[in-house]
């Protein structure tokens, strides 16, 4: 499913791991005493960035619905006839696969060299499965660029060999490659059934699809044997429960079906391994099951060592798929998701296994129905999500999402999305503890097209309810996000709440903007959280809609390097472009996070800093002393103070009694001006100006009000802050 849709449009301007590329390559270096985020997987990758070429770079680009920016690396080569990328080779291999692009409407291959010499093989490259139209998704453009192609060398080569692919024709932009000593084939199991004995044609040209459904049920408590070749099924199993069905690796036995499993009920016990399912989509039809699996393997089932490729989503799994394991599985090249455990499932572990370029969210659980609980995705590898989120977990119960590493998130979606954003009722969000830990996140984030800013390279959202879990984010390492690093926020524009989480220990390096965006109200505590590289400021912290409340940055210790504030709440922080000076006639309370002591039904404190005076904020009645405060962001010499009360004349002459407070921390407050009567007449304007002593340097404004003529209340409609006398 697409996780971000339009919301209300903002009032504003347009605007656990480390990884490193080591020579070229993509590697996971552990900090002590935490593991290596990822998968441990039986390949390497090589960025064709770093290789040589007599072709052209291009990138890096973060823009969306561009080559470069759906590129790993946010970088690739582009081959013109004749041109060609050669790869060191980092590892012994005998085999490579190869993400590439061609040309919409464009098909060839690329000739393949050996330490010079070309092979008799080829490598196959088509159009037919990218460029994917979606535009019934708000924000989405043309999207899904990329598409991988795999090889048997035939040949053994060694690290430090040279492997080189070269255009034969059409122009192909060549973004990564990967190097692995595929095992040889599998023999079959004593007492197997193999879909051959049953009548399929390992040579792909007649119809498997009854021979393997008469296979499943010969095999019922056995196994059912899939052989080296290349199988076509044209409809999809059902019934399928209580078997093994295993082949003899995912490079020898392939099955040729864009639906294998639908199925919505399952007695369990069903075991896919160890072969590869090759569809043949090409298109997103969402009311289509076009579909690894579809529904339910029932419980106690598992799927590992696959290859899934050109479906549209891995597994959509629904019903009861009670401790279902997924591990040790690829999954390319989906118009959708890779996985969606889309409601009701128990005790599930998704784990140690590569995804790359998905048309969706990665790896996603969605609490539809019933809750997702006690489940989690841990230790794996996901690159090149082109429409979402690499992780999405929308609502649920007890859910963990841990050491997974997750690159080159391209269009509305972050690294690791915490949400409640429901879709469709009935829906369950959050609860319990969310645990979200050891996870490293690169190249993450990007600019939403539908709310005109950015979204966070790892994003807590109240999207379409209040987030009442305990969300621990723990062992965190974020690089090179083009944007902010944490994101609050409730994504639906209606104001609701993040409560309840925790930050600690993490490692932020280059961010674009920020390290901390808060556009939401709530709270959450950051404990050792260092930040070096920051491109703008450390904390932008403007919730929306601006009178929905404050969120509250508690300062656990032991934190470093991102201490400062974005100054103005009408402007949007752009990559690198460090914290403007402010303008020093400009009014520094104007949508800053405002609270008080107290507020009357729907007169809340933002209404006193929301630049509108005909709104206003109304303590608590008959309960002198009432105080006001905001939270300017960052100290400044403040000088004047303009209060203000609705201009109409229906608001009648009254004097209030008022004190100013200062503080640069949030917690020890001194007198600025000792408490006077001030008086509000609409014949003037209901304005009164309060001046300062120079010297006055505040990052938290209050205002104590003891008393009022004209209502038992505090009552202001804007409060105005200056550095100007």
């Amino acid at each position: 499913m697409h996780s971000s849709t339009a919301r209300h449009a903002r009032r504003l301007p347009a605007v656990g791991a480390v990884v490193a590329l080591a020579a070229g390559m993509m590697v996971a270096v552990a900090p002590a005493a935490h593991a290596a985020a990822g998968a441990t997987l039986p390949f390497t990758s090589v960025e064709a960035e770093s290789a040589t070429t007599t072709g052209s770079r291009i990138g890096p680009d973060h823009t969306q619905a561009t080559l470069a920016s759906e590129a790993s690396g946010r970088q690739a080569v582009r081959l013109n006839s004749g041109q060609r990328v050669e790869f060191t080779v980092p590892r012994a291999a005998n085999a490579v696969n190869v993400s590439y692009s061609v040309p919409d409407g464009q098909s060839g291959s690329l000739a393949v060299y050996v330490n010079g010499t070309r092979i008799a093989k080829t490598l196959p490259v088509t159009s037919k499965y990218s460029y994917i139209d979606t535009s019934w998704i708000a924000g989405a453009k043309n999207h899904h660029f990329y598409d991988n192609a795999r090889l048997l060398l035939g040949q053994n080569v060694q690290a430090g060999d040279k492997v080189a692919f070269e255009s034969t024709g059409t122009q192909v932009t060549v973004d990564v490659a990967d190097f692995e000593q595929a095992a040889a084939a599998a023999t079959q199991p004593a007492g197997s059934v193999s879909v051959v004995s049953k009548g399929a044609d390992p040579s792909g040209g007649g119809d498997s699809t009854q021979a393997f459904r008469d296979a499943i049920a010969a095999a019922q408590g056995g196994t059912v044997w899939i052989p080296p070749g290349e199988y076509r099924i044209t409809s999809s199993l059902s019934g399928v429960q209580n078997v093994t069905l295993r082949g003899a690796g995912h490079w020898y036995s392939v099955v040729r079906a864009s639906r294998f499993i639908d199925q919505s009920n399952s007695s369990g016990g069903v075991h896919l391994k160890d072969f590869a399912v090759i569809g043949e989509v090409t298109e997103r039809v969402d009311s289509s099951p076009d579909n690894f699996v579809n529904g339910s393997l029932g419980p106690n089932s598992s799927v590992s060592g696959m290859w899934l490729q050109h479906l549209k989503v891995g597994l959509w799994l629904t019903g009861n798929n009670d401790n279902l394991v997924v591990e040790n599985n690829r999954v390319l090249d989906t118009t959708a998701d890779g996985l969606n455990l889309n409601g009701n499932a128990r005790g599930v572990r998704v784990s140690n296994n590569f995804l790359r370029n998905q048309g969706d969210d990665s790896l996603a659980m969605w609490s539809l129905y019933a809750p997702d609980s006690n489940s989690s995705f841990e230790n794996n590898t996901i690159s090149q999500p082109n429409l979402a989120n690499g992780i999405a977990v929308y609502g649920g119960t007890d859910i963990s999402v841990k050491n997974n590493l997750v690159s080159d998130t391209n269009a509305l979606g972050s690294g690791i999305a915490i949400s409640n954003q429901k879709f469709l009722d009935p829906f369950s969000p959050l609860a319990g503890t969310i645990t979200v830990s050891g996870n490293t996140l690169v190249r993450a984030g990007a600019l939403n097209p539908n709310w005109n800013h950015p979204m966070g390279a790892l994003r807590v959202d109240s999207y379409d309810s209040a987030i009442n879990a305990t969300v621990n984010i723990t062992d965190t390492t974020i690089t090179d996000s083009p944007y902010s690093a944490f994101e609050f926020v409730s994504g639906g524009g209606q104001g609701y709440p993040v409560r309840n989480v925790n930050v600690t220990g993490a490692t932020v390096k280059n961010t674009g903007t920020v390290v901390v965006q808060a556009e939401a109200q709530g709270a959450a505590t950051f404990k050792n959280v260092s930040a070096t590289q920051v491109g703008s400021a450390g904390v932008y912290n403007c919730p929306y809609p601006a009178n929905s409340g404050a969120f509250s940055l508690t300062d656990g210790g032991g934190n470093s390097g991102w201490s400062s504030t974005w100054a103005d709440c009408s402007t949007w922080p752009q990559p690198g472009q460090g914290n403007p000076q402010p303008d020093p006639n400009r009014n520094l309370a104007k949508g800053r996070p405002a609270t008080a002591t107290g507020s009357q039904d729907v007169y809340t404190p933002g209404k006193a800093a929301d630049g509108d005076a005909n709104t206003y904020w109304e303590s608590a009645n008959n309960a002198f002393p009432q105080s006001w405060t905001v939270d300017l962001g960052s100290a400044y010499p403040v000088r004047r103070l303009v209060l203000k009360l609705p201009p109409s004349s229906a608001w009648g002459a009254r004097t209030q009694t008022i004190a100013v407070q200062g503080s640069t921390d949030g917690s020890s407050y001194t007198t600025v001006s000792g408490a006077q009567g001030y008086r509000f007449d609409p014949a003037s304007g209901n304005t009164v100006t309060v001046s300062l002593p120079s010297g006055t340097g505040l990052r938290h404004l209050r205002l104590v009000v003891s008393g009022n003529t004209g209502w038992p209340a505090g009552q202001l409609s804007e409060v105005e802050a200056y550095q100007t006398p």
